[in-house]
């Protein structure tokens, strides 16, 4: 079960996140040596805390405006080439018990899909998929709840659906916090439309470069969780938290966390250092030095790191017991 694109087998890996008091982890990619970085991460936590499986979340937006993934994975910035290629990537890495990440189980996510800029993805893409967050946000609520409910109607038996109510916060556009009403709004979209899961706005920003800045909203996700009757809520703007705001996220019913930035930008702060420290021997032309290959393999060592910091937080260790 490395590659996971069946609704019922989804289902069943969330519900052990909640058993056992973890948060699943939900790590972005735009490249390839990112994909792998992902892997990376989740193998070490295998091997570190005895493992046979560690599930996470492999992500990639599609032509989301504010970070177009799967258009970054190819050089021709073409979003069904780079969504296709990284899903065969993915199952090369993990798939199969000769793959070299084979205790890594991937449950491939959609992420920020708009359901009108994004059709190929949301339909053409599903039987790549596990789970996918249909992005309505930026449209009338009214709008919003009838093709959510219409796409968890005609797609919901094949991948779980996260939906989401309103605009979240991304950095360098800020979005109040929704205040009016909130919960009973959630409450009654999730109701309405069938989602299995909701996005939820708990004060946090997509895309941050202000660690530690952010107020997370611990006592809103708990009065949603209590309202909801489980856990059901999944964080964005991950990056704009510290370790310390991260720790305990499953109690407040945060069943999965999304991130990337911080991981993309400390990963390539850690290779540009290791470059500049090396440019001697690019200078002279020594081959090891001046191949791309070592600026990609400093960025997926440094991005695993990261990421295993991360999954210990969430409560992977709880994984095995």
């Amino acid at each position: 079960m490395a590659f996971v694109t069946q609704r019922a087998e989804a289902l069943e890996i969330t519900q052990l996140f909640r058993e056992r008091g973890a948060s699943m982890a939900i790590f972005c990619t735009a490249a390839h040596w990112n994909t792998e970085a992902i892997l990376l991460a989740g193998q070490r936590i295998a091997e570190q805390y005895h493992l046979a499986s560690v599930p996470l979340a492999v992500a990639m937006t599609f032509t989301y405006p504010h970070m177009p993934q799967a258009e970054r994975i190819t050089y021709s910035r073409h979003a069904p080439t780079g969504f296709l290629s990284n899903m065969a990537h993915l199952r090369a890495l993990c798939d199969g018990p000769d793959a070299p990440y084979k205790n890594v189980t991937v449950l491939p996510h959609l992420d920020h899909a708009d359901p009108k800029r994004d059709r190929w993805a949301l339909v053409e893409g599903l039987p790549h998929l596990a789970t996918v967050m249909f992005d309505a946000q930026k449209y009338p609520l009214d709008d919003n709840r009838a093709w959510t409910r219409d796409y968890v109607a005609t797609y919901g038996h094949q991948v779980m659906v996260e939906g989401i109510i309103e605009e979240l916060s991304v950095a360098g556009r800020t979005q109040a916090v929704q205040q009016d009403a909130y919960i009973d709004k959630a409450v009654a979209y999730m109701r309405d439309t069938g989602v299995d899961l909701l996005v939820a706005d708990l004060g946090t920003e997509q895309q941050s470069d202000r660690v530690g800045e952010a107020r997370y909203l611990k006592a809103r996700a708990r009065a949603l969780t209590e309202s909801l009757g489980e856990a059901r809520l999944v964080l964005h703007g991950t990056s704009s938290l510290t370790a310390d705001q991260m720790t305990g996220l499953a109690d407040d019913g945060v069943i999965r966390v999304n991130m990337w930035t911080r991981i993309a930008r400390e990963a390539g702060q850690h290779a540009a250092r290791r470059l500049i420290a090396r440019s001697a021997a690019i200078e002279a032309g020594e081959f090891e030095a001046t191949e791309s290959r070592q600026y990609l393999d400093d960025s997926i060592e440094a991005a695993a790191d990261v990421m295993v910091a991360v999954m210990e937080t969430l409560g992977y260790p709880h994984l095995g017991t």
